[in-house]
């Protein structure tokens, strides 16, 4: 199956689809709008020698991390494996389009390479696709990077790149339902579950010797953290990981400035994973996790921190567009629109 096939041209979606999925997509637009015109404003007003930085656009539609299909049981298990595929190609569509690079990392979409080795779901796939996504950053050299996503791992590559790129100088917002440190062997295999440890440099040593960089677990804060796996909340504490639950910082922005304070650093990476966001408001990801953080709160957030510290790095992950796989599948069921 190519590409094209499996995204069935989500540009050219007929206006009677596009207005059923006007809610879902217009709240996407809303969040990666917001945050990415915002930021870029940010950087249009910086001085000079700011404006010379260059923003890579790095869309990354890792779908392999991501065991994911039992918990959509209302979609083919194929189609919501790879769903976070789809959900990347739909998070630029509907991105501002800007004077940005935008490169793309070369995605498998055979959905039978997944044998788990090393206690890693699709191992050698992910593998591959880490070497393939490092050598775009080394072709490009960018200053600071918007990666589209794609599941949790893909933070990995850029974070870590940038943690190189700035030694000593960069803190992690994670701004995510879980905390994603799961390591390798642990009961559930994905390895979206362990991108924070990742980049930490934690976990499988092949991927860990190909990663140029690595922070301490104090430079790392998880922000609208409400949900860990058996024996996650332990290892979180015994890493020292500080976790901010929604409630804490849903109309208050003093915890998190304070812990940035005290790490001394200069540039921030925020990784958004868009499954912190309350099911009531919005289902944009596979976890529906309730209690979770409004749109605006993530939007307030990640605003506050670009515009007192220098944002080299923000990953929007975790799509799973639900009503577009629906009615991509009806699409294909129809006469005529296949000749």
């Amino acid at each position: 199956m190519n590409n094209s096939s499996l995204l069935a041209d989500v540009s050219g979606i007929p206006y009677f689809c596009f207005k059923k999925m006007r809610k879902y997509l217009l709240s996407l637009a809303l969040v990666v709008g917001i945050v990415s015109m915002n930021a870029q404003e940010k950087v249009t007003n910086n001085v000079n020698m700011e404006n010379k930085k260059s923003t890579l656009r790095f869309i990354y539609p890792q779908w392999q991390g991501g065991i994911v299909d039992h918990w959509m049981p209302d979609i083919p298990a194929e189609d919501s494996s790879r769903g976070y595929y789809l959900g990347a190609q739909l998070l630029n569509y509907l991105a501002p389009q800007t004077g940005q690079k935008t490169v793309e990392v070369p995605v498998s979409l055979d959905i039978n390479d997944r044998a788990t080795e090393k206690g890693i779901s699709a191992r050698s796939v992910i593998l591959k696709q880490t070497k393939a996504a490092l050598d775009l950053l080394k072709e490009n050299h960018p200053d600071r990077i918007v990666t589209l996503g794609g599941e949790c791992s893909v933070s990995v590559v850029p974070f870590t790149y940038l943690i190189n790129r700035y030694p000593d100088d960069v803190a992690i917002v994670w701004i995510d339902a879980h905390p994603d440190i799961n390591l390798p062997y642990d009961e559930y295999k994905g390895y979206h579950a362990m991108a924070l440890t990742a980049c930490l440099g934690m976990g499988d040593e092949e991927i860990m010797e190909l990663l140029p960089g690595k922070t301490d677990a104090s430079k790392a804060l998880i922000v609208g953290l409400r949900s860990w796996d058996e024996g996650m909340q332990e290892r979180q504490r015994k890493l020292g990981i500080k976790g901010l639950s929604p409630q804490e910082v849903a109309n208050d922005r003093t915890k998190i400035m304070e812990w940035l304070k005290s790490t001394g650093v200069s540039k921030v990476v925020i990784h958004f994973d868009m499954d912190v966001l309350d099911p009531a408001e919005i289902i944009a990801a596979v976890g529906v996790e309730p209690n979770g953080m409004k749109i605006e709160e993530v939007v307030r957030i990640i605003n506050d921190i670009s515009s007192e510290y220098d944002l080299v790095g923000l990953t929007v992950a975790e799509p799973m567009p639900r009503v577009a796989i629906k009615l991509r599948n009806m699409l294909n069921q129809l006469p005529l629109l296949k000749d």
